[in-house]
Order: C-alpha cells, then sequence, then structure tokens
C-alpha cells in the first residue's frame, strides 16, 4: 500500500511538472514560494560553497571571491583577484578549495585559500601541460578532490588534446578520472560515496546528466546516461540532498532555475530562478537553505528536505 502511495505521489508530481515548469510542485519546495534575492552586483554568479563559520561564499567571476553573511546579510569580499574562480568547495580543515578558470586574470589551476591568507597551489598541470580551465570540483571522504576542466572562454594557448574530469589524490598526484565526458562541468558526489555526478555540457553536442561508480581506489567504471536534455541548456552545477536527490542548475528563460533529480535521474521538482541559475549549494543550520547563484546575483529559497555535504558545519 505504501508503495502504491508513493508511486502515486511521484505521478502526480511528473504530471504537474509536464503542465507548468515555472513553478514547484510542492515536493521538495514549499508550495507558493519564490526564490529570495540577498545580494547582486556580479559579473557572473558561480560555485557557492557553506564555510564552517556558516556563511556563504561564491565566485564572481569578474575576479574575486565573494562571502555572504546570512547573520547579518552583508556580503563582502574574501579574496580579490580571485584567479576567475568558478567551482569552489571546502576540506576537511575548513580551508577553500577554488577550481581557478581561464581568461584574462584566469589562473587554470586548483588553489587553497589557507586560513592565515596565503594561497597554496594544490596542481596547475598534467603531466607537465596545463589544465583547460578548472570549472567545478569535489572532494570525497578520502580527501581526493575530482574537478572538470572543460574550456568554454579564454585565448589563452590550449596544452592538453582533451577536456577530462581529473583526480588529485591526498598526496597531491593527478591522474585522468574519465575521458568519457566531452565538456565536463558541475561535478558532485553521492551522500554513500559510491557514486559521482558530472554535467556533460556541451553546447555543439551533449547536455546530459551522467553518473560513474567509484572504486575503493577511486577510479570511475563506465558512463551511464541518466538524464538529456536534447536541445535545452543543460546543467552547469548541482549539490545533493541526504537522500541522494541531485538539485541541478539548468535551462533558460522561464525553464532556467533549480531540477531536481531522484539519484536513478528521474525530475522530481523544479524551482525557476529570475535570472539564468549557474550552481547551488545548502546551507543553514537546519541545512534547509539552497543559496543558488544565478546570473549576476545570489538567491536563497527553503527546502523540504535536507541538504548533506561531507564537512558540514558544527
Amino acid at each position: 500500500m505504501r508503495q502504491l502511495a508513493t508511486m502515486v505521489i511521484l505521478l502526480l508530481t511528473s504530471v504537474a511538472f509536464a503542465q507548468d515548469k515555472t513553478n514547484s510542485s510542492g515536493l521538495m519546495f514549499p508550495a507558493n514560494t519564490k526564490v529570495e534575492k540577498v545580494w547582486t552586483g556580479g559579473e557572473f554568479t558561480e560555485g557557492p560553497a557553506y564555510g564552517k563559520d556558516h556563511c556563504v561564499y561564491f565566485s564572481d567571476i569578474g575576479n574575486r571571491i565573494m562571502k555572504f553573511d546570512p547573520a547579518t546579510k552583508v556580503t563582502t569580499e574574501f579574496r580579490s583577484p580571485g584567479g576567475r574562480s568558478n567551482g569552489l568547495d571546502f576540506d576537511s580543515m575548513g580551508r577553500l578549495v577554488a577550481a581557478e578558470g581561464a581568461n584574462t586574470g584566469g589562473n587554470r589551476r586548483i588553489s587553497r585559500t589557507e586560513k592565515n591568507g596565503k594561497i597554496t597551489i594544490i596542481a596547475d598541470n598534467f603531466e607537465g601541460k596545463k589544465f583547460n580551465s578548472p570549472n567545478d570540483l569535489v572532494i570525497d571522504s578520502k580527501n581526493r578532490i575530482y574537478f572538470t576542466d572543460p574550456r568554454y572562454v579564454g585565448k589563452e594557448p590550449r596544452e592538453l588534446d582533451h577536456e577530462s574530469v581529473f583526480m588529485i589524490s591526498s598526496k597531491g598526484k593527478v591522474s585522468i578520472a574519465t575521458r568519457e565526458c566531452k565538456k565536463p562541468n558541475g561535478i558532485v558526489i553521492s551522500p554513500d560515496g559510491k557514486t559521482i555526478y558530472i554535467a556533460e555540457n556541451d553546447p555543439q553536442g551533449n547536455k546530459q546528466l551522467v553518473c560513474f561508480n567509484i572504486a575503493e581506489d577511486g577510479t570511475l567504471d563506465t558512463k551511464k546516461v541518466l538524464h538529456d536534455f536534447g536541445k535545452s541548456r543543460g546543467i552547469d552545477g548541482m549539490c545533493v540532498d541526504e537522500k541522494g536527490n541531485i538539485f541541478a542548475t539548468a535551462g533558460t528563460g522561464n525553464e532556467t532555475g533549480i531540477y531536481v533529480f531522484n539519484p536513478a535521474g528521474k525530475i522530481i521538482d523544479f524551482v525557476n530562478t529570475p535570472e539564468t541559475s549557474s550552481n547551488c549549494i545548502f546551507a543553514g543550520k537546519d541545512r534547509n537553505i539552497l543559496y543558488i547563484t544565478a546570473g549576476v546575483s545570489l538567491y536563497r529559497i527553503q527546502v523540504n528536505t535536507k541538504g548533506y555535504h561531507l564537512c558540514w558545519p558544527d
């Protein structure tokens, strides 16, 4: 009986989504709730991360990293220049790790901001060749850093002949995790640490949500396609809740916003954002506030679930 009820709920959710992509079904987002703008004035916001100080850090790809304090509602510069940072994540010691991209002022590297403000270069090349433009990253329970390395913008000469997903071991060794994604973008790991989800987002090719199983040694198996966006704008960034549902930014116009997928890749909810969504992260002491970078701004919305992050603040 419980299985039947669950199937009915999912069916009704799917019908509601198909009829109206501008409003949430009420499953993951409270009914009639809209996103709230908490800051604007950037060049292009991206890559939010939730710190141990309960502040939300995000990239303004105009070459700085910003910090929003929910307690005071004040946004300040955390680091400038930011090396054209995009995706951000905090390691187990509370240090900010950044994927720094290409274009003017871009460092094309993975860096770490130490507690004293010093910048440490974790990696900037593979076998002596400079990265294309590190885009997004995620850190697993063994302190391995997985990051995507496509090239969308930047006139700097390319040294690599492929756009891959890389893994940096806890000892700093760089290896290719997979070359199966032509233009890998957003990246996140499931709460059990066994699956990695990657957004393949090629303007001239695939726009898919794909996944790989993670072996004990960190290597990835064969790509599995969970969802194909066809000709629509695919996924940029994403995060997961404690049940493994994937909250992803995708779409344009009235179809841009947060798409929620269950672990099998089925869309179960959607909420629209006023500007083109780029990435998202769960935050708040109850883990139920979703912060969204979109356009030149930072937004947030309450959710009916609890977010997951490996190093959740105390």
